[in-house]
């Protein structure tokens, strides 16, 4: 039998429909509610950019019957931009006791083509709107990079790093990145939806990237968000250093071993780090192993709960 959140809530208090060992895999750790940290799975964990998209709606029936308390949607897994697919999604979510918290997008602020600096700003003003339809406050921001490795893969073996366009420099990537989240900001503040900053490759790959765009836009619509995976080498001060101004995690595992590279990561040291500044917001798995998500996701919502608890 499949547990819902309702039915959840009854078999636990009835003790018939799962074996304790069951109920404590599923059910919140000891002190988890209101303060402290609250888990969330991202839809990437099931859909690691197939041919076939995982429905978003399957995705909320898991959150509901592991309870955790939010999705992450990525907006490429999206079926459509379609209105009515945006409030059957929203409806979806708030029957099943889901909050709808991001949506991670995908735009690229580094470039010398001013045309195609603007097709990104409007792409992110688009997707800003389609989070206030479903009701999410924040957007998972990217600050771009130089594109000069074109393959993923590549990119993923050079650890992210790459060279710039031949005669430009880095100071000029961050001036066309910070101009065009200054020019994203009114929509933002229009919507009432946040702006995360991710170390996502590209400019923001080093804590030091990610500050110095923070740092020279005073708005509270930007902040940044924390990828666990993404700082390759020495990562937990690097993650010290961004933790200060979080307002959102995302939570990589890597069972079966890495899509394109595993990090043994230490998620006790990482909560003490949260802990360190107050952090009391949303850290959202994103499943990124080669094992099944079905064994994958549910195993590392347990290990989150433990370590977060």
């Amino acid at each position: 039998m499949t547990l819902n959140r309702r039915n959840f809530v009854a078999s636990a208090a009835l003790g018939a429909v799962a074996s304790p060992l069951a109920l404590a895999q599923n059910q919140p750790a000891a002190g988890y509610g209101k303060g402290s940290i609250k888990l969330s799975i991202s839809t990437y964990s099931y859909w690691h950019f197939t041919e076939t998209r995982y429905p978003i709606e399957k995705v909320i029936d898991h959150a509901a019957e592991l309870s955790v308390e939010g999705v992450d949607i990525l907006q490429r897994q999206m079926e459509s931009d379609d209105r009515a697919y945006m409030q059957k999604l929203k409806r979806h979510a708030f029957i099943n006791g889901i909050d709808l918290i991001c949506l991670s997008i995908h735009q690229d602020f580094v470039s010398p083509d001013r045309d195609e600096l603007k097709k990104h700003i409007e792409h992110t003003k688009y997707c800003i709107e389609l989070a206030y339809e479903m009701g999410i406050p924040c957007i998972r921001l990217n600050s771009g990079r130089w594109g000069t490795i074109e393959s993923f893969d590549d990119l993923m073996a050079h650890r992210g790093e790459e060279p710039p366009i031949e005669g430009y420099t880095e100071d000029d990537a961050f001036k066309w990145c910070i101009g065009c989240i200054e020019e994203c900001l009114p929509k933002a503040e229009e919507c009432g939806v946040l702006l995360a900053l991710e170390n996502h490759w590209g400019l923001s790959r080093t804590p030091e990237g990610m500050l110095r765009i923070r740092n020279a836009i005073d708005s509270p619509w930007l902040t940044l968000m924390m990828d666990t995976g993404n700082f390759m080498e020495d990562p937990y001060s690097k993650l010290e250093q961004v933790a200060p101004y979080v307002s959102f995690v995302q939570a990589k595992t890597y069972y079966g071993g890495g899509e394109w590279y595993s990090l043994d990561l230490d998620y006790p040291r990482i909560g003490k780090i949260l802990k360190a500044v107050d952090y009391h917001g949303y850290v959202s798995l994103e499943f990124e192993g080669k094992a099944p998500a079905d064994e994958g996701v549910p195993k590392s919502i347990k290990m989150l709960r433990e370590a977060f608890a």
